[in-house]
């Protein structure tokens, strides 16, 4: 069976590229294009619902993100990957937050394009390196001053205060792991050790508790 695949960008000469790419494997089909994520929506309504979904970040009528959160909201098992020219550290985030799998930037090779709509329909987080490192520093971009409050209040170690502040951010667990290099596994730990010190046993519970130790 093959992965269906909906291409979203208001480029239409980029679309067309993107499916001839996608055309050489024979386990890819595209079943849709797109011109911004209202279109994408409408054939998707239609009965037009690929498993994943390839969407631009800047586009008219819908931007990437707002589309991601409505296609995540209205069909959460279609896998939705960003690819796009843009690797602002606020879109990536919040393309992400809002339920994206994977973020790609445009200059990527057919082969690796390919690889990433498979991974992605495994189930993967598609984070390149580039990608990763964006997140990682964006991640880093907080204040001492609530790194210290957070250590001096749990005993948490660096790295727990690292992933302490992505919980408290809104990262989930397979973003911290993907944007730390860190395995799932180890990621899990550090969660569970961060819950332990803080007294908590649920993420909603430790972000609570975060907000109040710094004031949020």
């Amino acid at each position: 069976m093959k992965i269906k695949v909906m291409i979203v960008d208001d480029q239409v000469i980029l679309s067309e590229g993107i499916r001839s790419v996608l055309s050489s494997s024979e386990d890819l089909e595209v079943i849709a294009l797109a011109s911004d994520g209202q279109d994408a929506l409408e054939r998707m309504e239609q009965g037009c619902v690929p498993d994943v979904v390839l969407l631009d970040i800047r586009m008219p009528n819908m931007n990437g993100v707002v589309t991601t959160g409505e296609i995540k909201k209205r069909y959460p098992n279609v896998k939705v990957l960003m690819l796009t020219t843009f690797d602002d550290s606020d879109y990536i985030l919040s393309a992400l937050n809002n339920g994206a799998c994977g973020y790609l930037l445009k200059d990527i090779s057919a082969p690796a394009l390919i690889d990433a709509i498979r991974n992605a329909y495994a189930g993967d987080t598609i984070l390149p390196a580039k990608i990763a490192k964006k997140i990682t520093d964006a991640a880093k971009m907080v204040t001492s001053d609530r790194e210290i409050k957070l250590r001096r209040a749990f005993g948490l170690s660096d790295r727990e205060v690292e992933i302490a502040v992505m919980i408290y951010e809104g990262f989930n667990n397979r973003q911290i792991a993907s944007a730390l290099n860190l395995s799932d596994g180890t990621a899990r730990n550090y969660i569970s050790a961060i819950y332990m010190k803080l007294g908590c046993d649920s993420r909603a519970d430790a972000i609570a508790k975060m907000k109040a130790t710094l004031g949020g």
